[in-house]
Formats: C-alpha cells, sequence, structure tokens
C-alpha cells in the first residue's frame, strides 16, 4: 500500500502541472456569428451579381422577339370595281383613305368600317392612269389619260376639342370615336377628344408630256418648304417617252401668291419595246436619279445630277433571266431598292461606286442584301415611313411584314380563307399596324407592336451592308440628323475598342508596374520604399475623371507638338538608366554600399529629367533623320520609307536575340572571367560588352528594317497611321498612370510575401540579387503578380472618363494607335442619358453591359484558373 501510495506521488512530481484548456462562450458565440455572416455576405454578393446579370438578361431580351399582333378587326365595305391606287391613313389609325381609278374616292373608319364623307377631288370624268405618292402618303401625283398630272396635298387635321365644345348629335362608332359623319372624335385623358379630318389640296393640271400622250407611269417628290417648294416628278408615257419635270413654286411674300415656273427636260428615249412591258419608274428625293423597270426585270438608270445633261448610266438586270418583276420600290430614304420577282425571290439593291464597272458615271446597282424566298410571288408592296420595314402580300394570300437591314420577320398574317387575293395594303404611319383591301370588299385591319425590327444577332455582331457604303462593316452610329437616318448598332467596334484601349494601356503600364514592384521589393533601401510605395498607392486614389482631363486638355496638345521627342523617349529613357546603371556598377564598393539609398534613388530621377531634357533638345533633329521632318505627313505616307520607324520597333527584338546568342554561347566563358578578374574590371567588361550589344543591335535592326522595307512591308496603314490628336497612345498614357499604382502595389505585396528563406538560399549558393529576383523570388509570387495584372487589365476595360474625354470616341476598327477608339463602357455613359427608355438604343445599351459583364467574367475567369495553377507550381518550391 505504502509502495503505491509511492509511486503515485512520484508520478506525480515528474508530470508537470496541466491547466485545463477551454475556449471562452464569448469567443465561441463571436466565432459562430462571425462565421455566419461571412457566409451571409458571400451569399448575398453572389445573389447580388446573379441579380445584376438576370437584370441586364430581362432589358436586352426584348431586341431578339418578333412583333406582336394587340388587336384585329375585319369588316366589309361598299368600294367599286376599279383599280386601287392610293390607299393613307392617318397615324392614329383612324380615318382609312382610298382613291380608285376612277376618281371616286372613299373615307371610312379604319377599325369598324363605318363610313364618312370623304372631302372632293374633282377627278370625275378624267381616266386616270398613273399615282404616286410619297413613302409618307401626304403627297399625290395623278397622271391622266390626256397627258396632264395634277398634284394633290393630303393635310390630315387634328385638333383638341374640350367636352363642352363637342358638336350635338354625333353618332357612336365605339367606345373610343364618334363622328358627324366627316371626321371622327376620339376620346383622350383630360375630358377631351381628338378632332380628326383629311382636307385635300388639289392643284391646277400640268402638262406632264410635249405630245399629250396618256401617262403610263408616274414618281413624284416633293421638297423645300411652301416659300420656296421644288416638285419633281418623272413621267413615262405611252409611246416610251421619259420626262423629268422640275416645277419650282416661289411664294410672294407681299401678296402671299405663288408662281409657278416648270421646266421639262427630256430623258434619253428607251429602246423598243420597253414601254410595251413596262412595270414602273422611281425618282428619287434630290431628282438626281431616274429608274425605269421592266417586267422582265432590266432596270434602265439615268443619271439626272445635271439637269442639263441627263444620260442612260447604266443598264441591268436585277432578276435572274425568265423571272417577272413584281416588286420595285424605294424604302425610306430612296437608297435601298427592294426588288421582288415572281418566283417569291426577295433581294435589296444599293447604288455604290466601284472602280471596275461599265456604267457612265462610275456607280452601279449592287444587290445588298438577299431574304429568304417568300414561296409566292409578291402582289402589293408598302413601305413604312419610320425606319426599314416594310410589307408585301403574296399571291397565295399571306401577308409578311419584314425589316430591310436585319431581314427579321416582324410579322406573318396568313390568309383567312383559300383564295384570297388583295387590292391594296398599306402600313400605318407609326409601323404599329397593317390595313390590307381584299377584292372582294373585305377589309382586315391588324395593329401590332414590333418595337426593335432592326435588331438581331446578326446586325449585332456580324457585318451589316448599310445604305452609302460601299461594302459591309461593322458600323456603330446611334443617331443621325435627318428622319430618314437609319440607325447602326453593330457591337463590334465597341468591343474592339474596349479591347484595344486596355491593350495599349497594359502594353505601357505593365513593364513599368512589375520592373518598379520588383525593383523596390528587392533592390530598394528601406528608407527610400518606406516613402516610395505610400506615393505610389496614393496615386490609385486619383479621379478618372481628372486623369481624363489632363489628358484631353493638357498631355494631348503637348504629345501632339513634341510626337517626335516622346517616340524617341521610349528609347533614350531606358538607355540612359542602363549606361547610369553600368557606370555605378565602377564605383567602389564602399561608396556603392554608402550611397545605395536615397542617393542612389535620387541619381536615377535625375538621370530620367537628364533622358528627358535630351529628348526635348532632340526631338526637332530626330523628326528630321527619321522622318523626313513631319511625322505626321510621315505616318500619312506622304513622304520618307517604312525604315525608320521599323527600326525603332525591330531595335527591342534585336537586342534581345542577340543578347540570347551571347548567353548561349559565351554566357559560361564570361561568368568564369569575371570571377577571375578584378570588380573594377568586371564593371568595365560589362559595361564594354553592353555597349557591344547594343551597337550590333542597332545594327541588326537596321539590316533587318532595310530587308522588310525592300520587300514591301510597311507599318504604315495598320498599327500606325493618321494622326488624331486625341488617341489611343494619349488614353494608354492617362489610363496607364491609373493602372501602374495598382498593379504595382499588389505585385509588390506579392513579392514581399516570398520566404527569407528562399532569398537566403539561392544568395548562398552564389546567385546574384538579380538573379535571386528573377529565377527565384519572381516565379514563386507570379500567381500574385499575374493577379496584379488581371485586375489592372480589370480596370482598363471597365474604365470610362478616361476613354470618353481622351480617346476621340471613334467606333472605328482600326489598331493604330495614333486614331482613337470607342469603348462600350464609354457609349454606355455617353449615350445612355439621351437614349429613350425601354426604346432600342436603351435596351442594347444594357446589352452593351451584359457584353462587358460577360468579358470581365471570362477574362477573370481564365485569370483564376492561370493563378490557381501558377500557384500550385510555387507551392511546390
Amino acid at each position: 500500500m505504502k509502495s503505491e501510495n509511492a509511486h503515485k506521488q512520484q508520478t506525480q512530481d515528474v508530470i508537470p502541472f496541466q491547466r485545463k484548456k477551454q475556449v471562452s462562450r464569448k469567443v465561441l458565440i463571436a466565432d459562430w456569428f462571425a462565421d455566419r455572416i461571412i457566409t451571409i455576405g458571400g451569399v448575398l454578393v453572389i445573389l447580388a451579381v446573379l441579380g445584376i446579370l438576370v437584370f441586364l438578361v430581362r432589358e436586352t431580351f426584348p431586341l431578339f422577339q418578333s412583333g406582336e399582333m394587340t388587336k384585329t378587326s375585319s369588316y366589309t365595305v361598299e368600294i367599286p370595281a376599279e383599280q386601287v391606287l392610293t390607299l393613307t391613313m392617318d397615324e392614329y389609325k383612324t380615318l382609312a383613305f382610298t382613291l380608285f381609278a376612277n376618281g371616286i374616292s372613299s373615307l371610312h373608319h379604319a377599325a369598324t368600317g363605318v363610313k364618312l364623307t370623304p372631302p372632293p377631288l374633282g377627278f370625275q370624268g378624267k381616266t386616270i392612269t398613273a399615282v404616286a405618292s410619297s413613302i409618307d402618303q401626304t403627297h399625290l401625283g395623278i397622271g391622266f389619260a390626256d397627258g396632264t398630272v395634277q398634284f394633290a396635298e393630303m393635310q390630315i387635321v387634328t385638333e383638341i376639342v374640350p367636352a363642352d365644345r363637342l358638336p350635338q348629335h354625333l353618332q357612336q362608332i365605339d367606345e373610343r370615336d364618334s363622328t358627324d359623319g366627316i371626321a371622327v372624335y376620339s376620346r383622350i385623358p383630360g375630358n377631351q377628344f381628338r378632332k380628326i379630318h383629311y382636307d385635300i389640296h388639289v392643284d391646277d393640271p400640268v402638262e406632264a408630256t410635249n405630245n399629250g400622250a396618256a401617262i403610263a407611269a408616274l414618281d413624284y417628290r416633293v421638297s423645300g418648304k411652301a416659300e420656296r417648294q421644288l416638285k419633281a416628278f418623272v413621267v413615262v408615257d405611252q409611246e416610251g417617252n421619259i420626262t423629268l419635270n422640275l416645277a419650282k413654286s416661289k411664294m410672294n411674300l407681299m401678296t402671299g401668291k405663288p408662281s409657278v415656273t416648270i421646266e421639262h427636260i427630256p430623258l434619253p428615249p428607251l429602246p423598243e419595246g420597253v414601254a410595251a412591258s413596262l412595270y414602273d419608274v422611281l425618282l428619287t428625293q434630290k431628282a438626281d436619279t431616274v429608274m425605269v423597270a421592266g417586267v422582265d426585270g432590266t432596270v434602265y438608270r439615268y443619271n439626272t445630277q445635271n439637269v442639263k445633261s441627263p444620260f442612260l448610266a447604266e443598264k441591268t438586270r436585277v432578276l435572274p433571266p425568265n423571272t417577272e418583276l413584281s416588286a420595285f420600290h424605294f424604302l425610306l430614304g430612296e437608297q435601298s431598292l427592294v426588288v421582288g420577282g415572281a418566283d417569291g425571290s426577295l433581294g435589296v439593291f444599293f447604288l455604290v461606286s466601284k472602280a471596275d464597272n461599265d456604267s457612265q458615271d462610275g456607280q452601279m446597282l449592287v444587290k445588298g442584301r438577299r431574304f429568304a424566298s417568300t414561296a409566292s410571288a409578291i402582289r402589293h408592296f408598302s413601305a413604312s415611313n419610320r425606319g426599314k420595314s416594310f410589307a408585301l402580300a403574296l399571291e397565295n394570300g399571306d401577308i409578311l411584314v419584314l425589316h430591310g437591314t436585319s431581314q427579321k420577320i416582324l410579322a406573318r398574317f396568313p390568309a383567312d380563307h383559300p383564295g384570297v387575293s388583295y387590292r391594296k395594303i398599306l402600313l400605318a404611319p407609326r409601323f404599329d399596324g397593317l390595313f390590307a383591301l381584299q377584292e372582294n370588299g373585305q377589309a382586315r385591319f391588324w395593329e401590332f407592336d414590333v418595337p426593335h425590327p432592326e435588331t438581331t444577332f446578326r446586325t449585332l455582331f456580324q457585318k451589316v451592308w448599310y445604305e452609302g457604303y460601299a461594302e459591309p462593316g461593322y458600323t456603330w452610329q446611334s443617331t443621325g440628323a435627318t428622319e430618314d437616318f437609319e440607325s447602326k448598332f453593330s457591337l463590334i467596334p465597341l468591343i474592339f475598342g474596349t479591347i484595344k484601349a486596355a491593350f495599349y494601356s497594359l502594353l505601357f503600364a505593365v513593364p513599368i508596374a512589375i520592373l518598379g514592384a520588383i525593383y523596390t521589393s528587392e533592390f530598394l533601401h528601406l528608407r527610400v520604399r518606406s516613402v516610395v510605395k505610400p506615393i505610389m498607392e496614393m496615386m490609385a486614389s486619383l479621379p478618372s475623371v481628372v486623369l481624363g482631363f489632363v489628358a484631353a486638355l493638357v498631355l494631348a496638345p503637348i504629345v501632339e507638338t513634341w510626337i517626335a521627342a516622346v517616340i524617341l523617349a521610349f528609347v533614350a529613357i531606358p538607355v540612359a538608366l542602363m549606361f547610369s546603371a553600368l557606370l555605378w556598377q565602377l564605383l567602389p564598393f564602399h561608396l556603392a554600399n554608402r550611397w545605395r539609398g536615397i542617393p542612389k534613388f535620387s541619381l536615377m530621377i535625375a538621370v530620367m529629367l537628364a533622358a528627358m531634357f535630351v529628348t526635348y533638345q532632340l526631338g526637332l533633329l530626330f523628326e528630321v533623320f527619321f522622318f523626313q521632318g513631319d511625322f505626321k505627313a510621315w505616318v500619312n505616307g506622304d513622304l520618307g520609307t517604312a525604315t525608320p520607324f521599323l527600326f525603332l520597333l525591330l531595335l527591342p527584338l534585336s537586342f534581345t536575340l542577340i543578347a540570347a546568342v551571347v548567353t548561349r554561347y559565351w554566357g559560361r566563358r564570361i561568368s568564369k572571367l569575371m570571377l577571375v578578374i578584378s570588380p573594377f574590371q568586371a564593371a568595365l567588361f560589362d559595361m564594354v560588352k553592353w555597349l557591344l550589344m547594343v551597337g550590333s543591335s542597332i545594327a541588326l535592326s537596321y539590316c533587318l528594317a532595310y530587308l522588310f522595307t525592300a520587300f514591301g512591308f510597311d507599318v504604315r496603314g495598320s498599327f500606325v497611321n493618321t494622326y488624331i490628336q486625341r488617341n489611343t497612345l494619349i488614353v494608354s498614357f492617362a489610363m496607364g498612370f491609373a493602372i501602374i499604382p495598382i498593379i504595382y502595389t499588389i505585385a509588390e505585396d506579392a513579392l514581399n510575401a516570398v520566404p527569407e528563406h528562399l532569398r537566403a538560399a539561392s544568395l548562398g549558393c552564389g546567385a546574384t540579387p538579380w538573379q535571386t529576383a528573377l529565377y527565384v523570388v519572381l516565379p514563386t509570387a507570379v500567381s500574385g503578380v499575374f493577379s496584379a495584372i488581371m485586375i489592372g487589365m480589370g480596370r482598363a476595360v471597365g474604365e470610362t472618363m478616361i476613354v470618353v474625354m481622351a480617346a476621340g470616341n471613334t467606333p472605328i476598327l482600326d489598331w493604330n494607335v495614333f486614331n482613337g477608339l470607342r469603348a462600350l463602357s464609354a457609349t454606355i455613359a455617353v449615350e445612355l442619358p439621351e437614349a429613350v427608355k425601354n426604346g432600342t438604343l436603351y435596351r442594347i445599351l444594357f446589352l452593351s453591359g451584359l457584353v462587358l459583364f460577360a468579358m470581365t467574367f471570362v477574362i477573370n475567369t481564365i485569370a483564376e484558373i492561370v493563378r490557381i495553377r501558377f500557384r500550385k507550381r510555387a507551392s511546390q518550391l
């Protein structure tokens, strides 16, 4: 018993005192709350990002939808059996006016068919043989069998009437409209009514032909103001004579009476037999082009720019052989010509300038767009007076609504029964309805909503051939000066501009930031580092709008004036720093060690300033020697050869190649030699070696540049071209100033995070500090350095104000560093305040945001994959 107690006592004496470890309850609770808060915060961030993505998708999804029918009506109207010459409607889709070949007109309520009293025309008793109208249907030209033409202006008079001033005994048409037999009163908010009625003014007949022959075809255009109005009309009579007529009216401001002078301009005659198979004639708004089309698809184009000497400029076929023409009409703006065949073929033609053509004026009709076959012949056509949309009535009774640019089928209205044949169709003025009149007097009226007819994946991301362009291309031009302007919404120039700005900015910023981070982390004295790094971090806080303002108003003019000195600085500053470093090696070790802090850093700054001063002084001489004294003229290709700039571009590559060859074949011998000679001799030898390598690089670079020039290679016209003051070079300077602090700070922190024992092991094995930094520290920290570059790229891709103010805002596909650009972010910032909510531009700007979101997501995903791979490799060191 005593022995057991003694053993226990001995054990207690041997085992030291152990305090029971227990975490405080408060710490556990705090840890639990922190864990939940961080988890919830992370989930909320993910949900917020997904919410932004869903919102962007929801805002852009309607861009790719087709039309939606909102209302339809059908009724029978009493109409004569004669041909329908024209059909018009007001912009509120209230009244429909019809003119027949016997001169009788009809007016009825568009939605219900209630008949109203039409305004008098005075055409009864005269045989109408041709009719023409403007696209907005407000001006009519009527040709008669006696060779005369009368013009009619159809004014849809609209006025607001209070409820207490309504006429008595109105006939109720529907829940909104009522009529007095002449006008329609539509209820609108505010207890008011909108009164709509037709008022048609018909001019006196004018002679359109010299021989009094019946008019077979007619087209009519009106331009100018009422005080000085020009009425241009072209007629083709039954004998095949073509006459262009210019009726100029001047109003006497004293009496208010107009005076009209008519100029008859006979055009060269058509070939025999064309008049018998004439399909139609078209005239442009400026009366500078007349097109006559035959049923066989042959088009005769007359150039009438000089009315004193018009000529037949071109004869061409717009349809395949043995195919009859069934549609020949202009779209709004009169630059797109829609041509349809009896075989269901459909295309859009443009008049473009081409060097290799057989026309007399250097222009020719070219088929720019080809639609899918309609599977049935086109019988009727109606162009929209808002945009490039149009409607087709087919022989099988179907009606299609298409867009001329996007080639999208916006709406399809199938025949209600077999054998349907239409007499006329009309798109509503606001492109929100379609009126169709059948042969049996049945009228059908569809109301629809097509908010974004011009957008498809093709028009947004592929080449499109637009009016006025020589070939298909990527074009962004959202607004114009005229009503017939066609918006162009290709996002490719904006995506390209975003990439271009980021590329050149990173090309300027990454070497400076990474080399600066390496120097600060591995070589700079601690006292200097404690000053330099905070200053660099403070640079990141500068507002981008300030950088953009300085770049646009200060930096851009300076660089434009001293562009040769700026180019020279890219060579002179690195060379000066390298040469000063070699000179520093000649100092005795005790002096170099004593001055390696602030004195050495100050000397570096002084060398850079001195190099900048030298480039400033030698800029003009450099420009004369390399660029014939005028850099802007040189980049335009007006003078000089490509050799000087190629020499500058190839110089770094030549030096790198020679350095690699020297290291590969003589590196070991040079290293052994350095060990047996004195430090001063080694430094002197290193300087001589460097000077020889520079000289060899200069010789090699010049030889290569000369050979490239001899074989016809020229950088001008590619990434070096016409100089614009606000250009990509200015953007790269300003944006580089914004992203250098970000890349520098993160990269420097990553380099400092490398364990010291790796540096000590490398130095202990005999490596130099530079070899240690390059082959040990940098590979270990490469994941952090890569992350720094990607974060800088993210800032460059999303930068807005610098690009807006300093890039010139030119949406073009051009790698020229001296030209401007337009980025996605800049476009959103500039155009979103002016965009109509839920309009096409509004939603495309949200699509731009979605594309920018996708670009950054893909870039960051790839960067994270690469960073993780680098990190795994670094962990094995």
